[in-house]
C-alpha cells in the first residue's frame, strides 16, 4: 500500500511541477525596461525568485487575465483596465495601489518645426495606440478630441493605429510616421526621434499606473512580497531614475 502511496506522490510530482518562488507579472508595455531593472534589484537579496514578464497593451493584457492567462500582479497603464478586472472579479479593488504616473509627449524627427497639437495638421501621417485597448492611445484621444482635431485628423486619415505605445515610437524613430504620441519615459529610448512638445495635461486623464494583487497573486507568498517591494523607497527610486512620476 504504501509504495503505491509513493508512487502516485511522485506521479503527481511529475505532472504537477512545483512553482514555488515564481512571480508572474503582466504589465503594460511602457514599464518593460524599469521592471527588469525592478525585477533585478529585488532578487538580488532574494535569490531563487523567478519572474515571467507578460507585457502589452494593458487593455490586452486584462482580457488576457479574464479568459485565465496566469498572472499574480497586474500594472495596468489606464485605471479603465484595473475597473475592468476588479469589476469582473479578477482582483479584489483592497489590493489596487498606484505604482506611478507619465506624460504624454508627441515625439518626431528634429527638422518637423511642430509645438503644439495645431500643428499637427499640417502632418501626412502621425502614429498612436490604438484608443481602444492602448491607454496611450486613449490619452492621445482624450487630448485631440479636447482640442477638436480628433475627427478632422482620423477623417483625413492621417492617424495610423497600432498595437502598444511602443510600435508608435518605432515608427516615428524609423520615420515611417511624421510623430507619435508616446509617453516621456518611451521617448528616452528614441535613437532618431526627439521630444517635440508635450502634451498639455489639463487636455488628457492622469497618465497614471495603477497595480494590483490577481486572486492567483493573493495566494503566492514571494508574489505579495514583491508587490510590497514595489512600493517601497528602493523602487520608488529607481522608477524616478527611469523618468517615472512617483508620489
Amino acid at each position: 500500500m504504501w509504495k503505491r502511496t509513493v508512487l502516485t506522490l511522485f506521479a503527481c510530482l511529475i505532472a504537477f511541477p512545483a512553482y514555488a518562488g515564481e512571480v508572474r507579472v503582466s504589465a503594460a508595455v511602457s514599464l518593460t525596461d524599469v521592471l527588469k531593472v525592478l525585477q533585478e534589484s529585488y532578487s538580488s537579496n532574494r535569490p531563487g525568485v523567478r519572474f515571467v514578464l507578460n507585457t502589452g497593451a494593458s487593455g490586452a493584457l486584462a482580457k488576457q487575465i479574464l479568459q485565465g492567462a496566469p498572472a499574480d500582479i497586474f500594472i495596468s497603464a489606464h485605471p479603465q483596465w484595473m475597473d475592468f478586472l476588479v469589476e469582473q472579479r479578477r482582483v479584489s479593488s483592497e489590493s489596487v495601489e498606484v505604482f506611478a504616473a507619465n506624460r504624454l509627449v508627441f515625439v518626431g524627427r528634429p527638422e518637423h518645426e511642430v509645438s503644439s497639437l495645431r500643428d499637427l495638421l499640417e502632418m501626412r501621417r502621425i502614429s498612436m495606440g490604438s484608443p481602444r485597448s492602448v491607454p496611450a492611445g486613449q490619452y492621445a484621444q482624450e487630448a485631440l478630441t479636447r482640442a477638436g482635431l480628433y475627427e478632422k485628423l482620423l477623417a483625413d486619415g492621417k492617424l495610423v493605429m497600432t498595437q502598444d505605445v511602443r510600435q508608435a515610437l518605432v515608427h516615428a524613430d524609423r520615420g515611417e510616421v511624421d510623430g507619435a504620441f508616446v509617453y516621456r519615459t518611451d521617448a528616452a529610448l528614441a535613437r532618431n526621434a526627439v521630444v517635440l512638445f508635450e502634451v498639455p495635461g489639463d487636455l488628457h486623464s492622469p497618465a497614471i499606473y495603477p497595480m494590483a494583487m490577481t486572486e492567483r497573486g493573493a495566494q503566492n507568498p514571494e508574489a505579495r512580497d514583491f508587490f510590497d517591494f514595489l512600493q517601497g523607497a528602493e523602487a520608488r527610486g529607481i522608477l524616478q531614475e527611469h523618468g517615472f512620476i512617483v508620489k
